[in-house]
């Protein structure tokens, strides 16, 4: 068995799809396919049965699972280690706002645990490029919020968060309890610069087209509302400043937020396994 066909294997049955899990491997289907038959020929045993309802593991493909992981993590931590004896070794994470986190903290505290001789250098990037840099090559992973253009990236889903307006705190509507985003439609919304990536703008603008201040921070999102009354979106576990409120919307779905990557070296793949176990302690949906 090759390292590599574990790699395809264990997409494929943490997807339970052939398709997302070439998306994910940045391979075709076919290839993907002969690769996981060959598998279970070297094997000797059916690992996936392939159904129209979808793809299962069978209780041997449950156990070369869990073998095949353990296999891939060892296989990277002698990549680490071989590299860090070859010399200083280094990620560069992007990051977009959240520095606060807690979940952050807690990935930041395993990542060192885990990479004592690895240096992190972090990227803060603004609310114009949701990959952090990632397109650019200017990061090897980001730890951000979606959605976006996710063609050619890999992107794990590590929470989701409610998602409210930002309003002056004398805003009539900051004292509903709750509201709808037709509630909103009259107003100026603060929006993006023209080349924003249009899934991310989609999102953040309430899905139609907005007038108003264009911003590219989050201090100017908060100063456009204090200064022009605009209206714009933020996460409900977010705190804005004591002249502002941010009121529940009910009709938008919750934000995600998500580690992407597009060349998953053995650092990389440890940061996205370790993030997932970090955010999956909070239960993976943040309502406060």
């Amino acid at each position: 068995m090759e390292l590599r066909t574990l790699r395809y294997f264990v997409a494929v049955a943490e997807e339970l799809h052939f398709g997302r899990a070439a998306a994910r491997l940045h391979m075709s289907q076919p290839p993907l396919s002969r690769a996981v038959k060959q598998l279970e020929a070297d094997v000797g045993a059916v690992l996936l049965v392939r159904s129209a309802a979808g793809v299962a593991l069978t209780p041997a493909g449950s156990a070369l699972l869990d073998e095949a992981r353990a296999l891939l993590e060892q296989a990277d931590q002698a990549r680490v280690r071989v590299a860090s004896a070859a010399g200083a070794t280094a990620i560069t994470v992007g990051i977009l706002a959240d520095s606060a986190d807690p979940d952050a903290t807690r990935l930041a505290d395993a990542y060192r645990r885990r990479h004592p001789g690895v240096e992190v250098r972090v990227r803060d990037t603004d609310l114009t490029d949701p990959t952090c840099g990632l397109r650019a090559g200017l990061v090897d992973v980001a730890l951000t919020r979606g959605p976006f253009d996710d063609a050619g990236l890999t992107v794990h889903r590590l929470r989701e968060d409610p998602v409210g307006a930002v309003l002056r705190a004398d805003d009539p509507l900051a004292r509903r309890d709750h509201l709808r985003l037709a509630d909103l439609a009259d107003r100026r919304w603060f929006r993006f610069p023209d080349g924003t990536d249009p899934v991310w703008q989609a999102y953040w603008h309430g899905g139609e087209p907005r007038e108003g201040p264009v911003v590219r921070g989050v201090q100017e999102c908060l100063q456009a509302v204090l200064w022009n009354g605009t209206v714009g979106l933020m996460p409900l576990g977010h705190r804005p400043p004591g002249d502002l409120t941010v009121v529940p919307l009910t009709d938008l779905a919750p934000n995600p937020v998500v580690v992407a990557w597009k060349d998953a070296g053995p650092l990389v793949r440890s940061f996205a396994e370790l993030a997932t176990a970090a955010y999956q302690t909070t239960g993976g949906r943040r309502t406060s």
